[in-house]
């Protein structure tokens, strides 16, 4: 059970594990300009598994101690875990004590991957999902590694590379936008978004952006789920 479950949830991982591998080794190959070796990599990956949050961490670790800041400032950045966790307690709650690891892998596309992703008829839901967490959490910490290690041992310039976390979250945008039967939830999100970025500024915008999003979605919850039954 728990074999078919692990290659069915391997083949839905494959696009994650290729955009893990340029992201991760973008992660890897920032840490190590700064004078983070392959064990930092390898624990961060490990404990925080964050991406936005990891790259952000960076900017920490070489500025003046400031632990408000720090917890301010990775709140804001992974508070969207909130809301995602919100839509899988359900799936959660018959996973059994898996439940405990897949809530911490629950990132931007693990949860792509948990809402688009069904298992085949035989193989067991609990699984599936845990498998699809755990394999995307091996890819991250293996390519946050790698790069590292390669930067190491080949020394080049990496300006610009910080790019690619814009870059992934407008490829899932594009994807969401594609595969969704209502585009309500993008309008919500990026009007939520614009509408606070103009009032409360750029380094304020993104707090009072996702309450907003979160009333908005919550307003508008008996349309959103006649659209997509």
């Amino acid at each position: 059970m728990k074999r078919n479950a692990l290659k069915v949830a391997w083949i839905h991982t494959v696009p994650v594990m290729m955009g893990y591998l340029f992201l991760g080794m973008a992660f890897g190959i920032l840490l190590s300009t700064k004078g983070y070796g392959v064990f930092w990599a390898f624990i961060m990956s490990l404990f925080i598994y964050a991406g936005s949050g990891q790259f952000v961490a960076i900017t920490l670790l070489t500025s003046p101690f400031d632990i408000v800041g720090a917890v301010f400032i990775t709140l804001m950045v992974n508070l969207r875990h909130l809301f995602y966790g919100l839509s899988l307690l359900e799936p959660f709650k018959r996973a059994g004590k898996k439940k405990y690891y897949m809530m911490f892998t629950l990132t931007d596309e693990t949860y792509s991957l948990l809402c688009s992703a069904k298992p085949p008829k035989g193989v067991d839901e609990g699984w599936f999902y845990f498998f699809i967490g755990f394999l995307d959490h091996l890819y991250w910490i293996g390519s946050c590694a790698l790069g590292n290690l390669l930067r190491t041992a080949v020394p080049f310039n990496s300006k610009g590379i910080d790019f690619v976390m814009t870059a992934l979250f407008l490829v899932i945008f594009i994807d969401q936008w594609k595969d969704s039967k209502t585009h309500i939830p993008q309008f919500i999100g990026v009007g939520a978004s614009v509408l606070c970025l103009i009032v409360f500024g750029a380094s304020r915008f993104l707090l009072p952006a996702m309450v907003l999003i979160l009333l908005l979605s919550a307003t508008f919850r008996n349309r959103l789920e006649a659209k997509f039954q």
